[in-house]
């Protein structure tokens, strides 16, 4: 038997033959019937199991909007040597759970109860034709007829309230955005940190403090407060992410110290923001021979010897510094907080006021 003829002995009589193709087209297979189109029970099952899906979508949208009042932000609990905040567990898993259930729902619904038809077509240019636009919004209504959307009105009206009622949380996470940030605002919580007079820079790994003659020239040490370790949970993280510093030490004739800032450093060591200007990386990656500090994420460079000016890249302000001392058994203290806020910048930062007349 031929080539040919065994391509004719297969193929299915619906699509014609083309001897240009390596295989013929084999066509549809026969179909198999879904158990919810065989068993009148079964497709009511499924059609109660959309329902329930959908109904829960509202109660984890209530439950998310009660957790985010009732539950401290403050409250952590740990797992397996895992800390969780348990107010944004609380949040991701209802509104995360609520996503999910209408998900599996929509599924389910397109899967067991929307009209089940398999259809094949021959490929066609991409472009359509007036004709063939017209035919494809009658299809859509037609699809819109088999999805049972009509004859199945409670399903749809569930998923529009779920959807709705979920629409609540978002709104309701609004609040985060406040309060508005007025002057006194921001000095309460943005442009304030921990550090004060007296406050000792201790290790960020060891918390031990750091003594002015244990740092050698060209020496880069990450740092803290030492009241930071005494918080816990949110608080220590906030706190944290403010107060980080990096403390340098180089030759005192290589550094340029402007007249205001004389007695902010010891003997060559300077305590600088951990904290990019840009956007906020942390940054540790120090120059020792040109005293320049790169932040890993866009590349800003930073004069360590020249009071944390921008040299490079993106970020537009100096890294703040802070002002420091040794106490009587010579370890650094802060001689108080930063004078300018730290962190990337804002609408309202004022960088005027960075440098005193005459710093640069």
């Amino acid at each position: 038997m031929s080539h040919d003829m065994v391509r004719a002995a297969h193929h299915d009589a619906a699509f014609p033959v083309d001897p240009d193709l390596p295989v013929d087209n084999p066509g549809i297979e026969e179909h198999v019937p879904r158990y919810t189109d065989v068993e009148v029970a079964a497709g009511n099952r499924a059609y109660r199991r959309v329902l329930a899906l959908l109904a829960l979508v509202p109660v984890l949208a209530i439950v998310n909007v009660v957790c985010y009042f009732a539950i401290p932000r403050n409250v952590g609990f740990n797992v397996l040597g895992t800390n969780f905040n348990a107010h944004a567990l609380a949040l991701g898993l209802t509104g995360g759970l609520a996503v999910l259930l209408i998900g599996i729902a929509l599924v389910s619904w397109g899967r067991d109860i929307m009209v089940d038809e398999e259809i094949a077509e021959e490929r066609h240019p991409a472009a359509s034709s007036p004709e063939e636009r017209a035919a494809a919004l009658v299809k859509v209504k037609a699809g819109i007829h088999e999805s049972q959307a009509s004859r199945r009105k409670l399903i749809l009206g569930a998923l529009g309230g779920g959807v709705g009622v979920l629409a609540l949380p978002a709104i309701v996470l609004l609040a985060d955005m406040g309060p508005h940030p007025t002057a006194a605002t921001r000095r309460e919580t943005i442009e304030r940190t921990i550090w004060a007079e007296g406050v000792r820079l201790v290790n960020d790994v060891t918390a031990k403090p750091l003594k002015a003659s244990d740092l050698e020239i060209g020496q880069l040490v990450n740092a803290q407060p030492e009241n930071l370790f005494y918080l816990h949970g949110t608080d220590y993280l906030v706190e944290k992410s403010k107060s980080s510093l990096i403390i340098v030490r180089m030759d005192p004739a290589s550094i340029k110290i402007p007249a205001s800032r004389q007695d902010w450093q010891v003997d060559g060591i300077l305590a600088y923001s951990k904290i990019c200007t840009h956007v906020g990386c942390p940054i540790s990656l120090w120059e020792q021979q040109t005293h320049h500090l790169l932040c890993p994420c866009h590349q800003s460079t930073f004069d360590l010897a020249n009071s944390g000016v921008v040299v490079f890249g993106p970020a537009a302000r100096a890294l703040p510094q802070l002002p420091i001392t040794t106490d009587a058994d010579g370890y650094l203290v802060a001689r108080g907080d930063f004078t300018v806020p730290v962190g990337p910048s804002y609408f309202e930062r004022d960088s005027s006021k960075d440098f005193k007349e005459g710093d640069q």
